[in-house]
């Protein structure tokens, strides 16, 4: 056999058993789980499946706040910050800290929202939120959450990429290299962003970093073509347009024999999934096929980039077999520098965006039978100070400063407890007292809830076996169901 022949033949068996888009393949994936071996096709059907907590999620609908929302006027109530508001804040609290826009002694500040118990679990919850009071037992929320990172940017990067700096591979990239999509007509991870803006980490939030670019997020629009130049140009019919890419994809095959490079098998197979797109995407991201009471339910409008839209989007995806899909909505970065972003008027403003839809997609998950397997994930990328910020202490509208040490995040379904708070910031929420969880640890907990070891999804990248956890995270067993 010809030189170039063979080493195509090598390049394509290995292309194909650690970069196909149907996962990793049914051996690997069968080492993923736990450290058990089984054959994905015996009698034993899926292991992971009969196994109780372990790999529960099928799909991922991730909801980033970007910006990041302050937890102490939303989720976890302190007492003794509002009866210390307006004191100066104890020397032992600041010192070693840096924060973004603070210097100085500031001032404590207590929340100004008003706060009540709610569900059977007696969660504590702000007005800012009243429709998630409805869905509190479905929520596992999780207080003690901490990061390495307090600029925007590198923390969403630590959070999505277990780095702060671009290019590694995000989580949904780590998921669907691992998981795949279940239809083969659609991306196994999407993108939806709200308004238009960009997360702060840029697409690097989404990105597949050096794992091969067919793992990439698909970013999706609410508005036109769901997918830019997807669509056949004028005059173009769907058959001109399949001997285009038939001969594209032997052209790409010579140069695969030539060039030997992966990219280029894998530029193939983005060529053929966004041909059978064309029909798929269209369908799938068309809320109109929505009843009048749904949209009603999420507040949907169809023809619009709004976060209610995108968590309709949400649903239909992973309905139609998505693994991962990925919301980004920007205006969470309350530092009080104006109305829009006061913790009065600019947080019950922008949280009657978010409060609805996303109770809505918690219900409407529930009541089609997707909630048990499918995970739900709400948060941002740090939390917020329990003083006022520095360059915003003299104005009357209150904001607080980017904090890394101690913040909120929440999950629901896929596996996790319903009305279960787990750990707990000290008496100010300055930092964490009890059961703190870091954001590798959370990494490694979606991951376990997927059904795959966060040890040993890794890929080999420079001489070195890279993971989305880096060289940290434990699983944080006692959230799980």
């Amino acid at each position: 056999m010809h030189p170039i022949f063979e080493r195509l033949q090598l390049q394509t068996r290995r292309h194909f058993l650690s970069h196909s888009t149907a996962g990793i393949g049914a051996a690997a994936l069968a080492s993923l789980v736990n450290g058990d071996v089984a054959d994905a096709s015996s009698d034993d059907g899926d292991r992971r499946e009969q196994r109780p907590g372990f790999g529960t999620a099928k799909r991922v609908i991730y909801l980033h706040m970007t910006g990041s929302p302050p937890n102490l006027d939303l989720f976890d109530y302190k007492p003794a910050l509002q009866q210390r508001d307006g004191q100066d804040c104890p020397d032992s609290f600041l010192a070693g800290r840096e924060f973004a826009f603070t210097s100085g002694v500031p001032k404590l500040m207590g929340t100004p929202r008003q706060w009540k118990r709610v569900g059977k679990c007696g969660m504590w919850m702000s007005d800012a939120i009243e429709k998630l009071h409805d869905v509190a037992d479905d929520l596992c929320v999780v207080h003690s959450m901490h990061t390495d990172q307090f600029n925007h940017a590198p923390a969403e990067l630590l959070v999505y990429t277990g780095s702060p700096r671009p290019g590694r591979p995000s989580m949904g990239s780590w998921v669907t290299y691992g998981l795949g999509s279940e239809n083969e007509n659609l991306p196994g991870f999407v993108v939806l962003i709200s308004s238009g803006v960009q997360p702060n980490g840029g697409k690097a939030s989404f990105g597949s970093g050096f794992l091969p670019s067919v793992y990439q997020g698909v970013q999706c629009r609410s508005q036109g073509d769901p997918v830019l130049y997807s669509s056949d140009p004028p005059g173009m019919p769907r058959t001109i347009r399949r001997a285009s890419l038939d001969m594209l994809g032997e052209l790409n095959q010579i140069q695969a024999a030539e060039m030997g490079h992966p990219e280029t098998t894998t530029r193939i197979s983005q060529y053929e999934l966004a041909f059978r797109m064309q029909t798929a995407v269209p369908e799938v991201m068309d809320i109109r096929q929505e009843s009048q009471a749904t949209l009603d339910q999420y507040g949907a409008r169809p023809g619009e980039s709004s976060l209610a839209n995108n968590c309709l989007l949400a649903r239909r995806l992973v309905e139609s077999g998505v693994r991962f899909v990925q919301l980004f909505d920007w205006g969470w970065d309350f530092h009080g520098t104006g109305e829009a972003t006061g913790l009065t008027k600019g947080l019950t403003e922008k949280c009657a965006t978010m409060d609805q839809p996303v109770a809505a997609l918690i219900n409407d998950l529930k009541q089609r039978g997707l909630l048990d397997d499918t995970l739900v994930i709400w948060g941002g990328e740090f939390g917020r100070t329990p003083f006022r910020e520095g360059r915003t202490s003299g104005s009357k509208i209150l904001g607080r400063d980017h904090y890394p040490d101690a913040f909120t995040m929440w999950m629901a379904g896929g596996g996790v407890k319903g009305g279960f708070e787990y750990g707990q910031s000290d008496e100010l929420g300055f930092g964490v007292t009890e059961h703190p969880v870091h954001v590798h640890d959370f990494q490694a907990t979606v991951l376990h809830l997927l059904g795959i070891d966060h040890e040993r999804l890794t890929y080999r990248f420079q001489g070195r076996d890279f993971r989305l956890t880096d060289v940290h995270g434990n699983v944080v067993t006692p959230v799980l169901a």
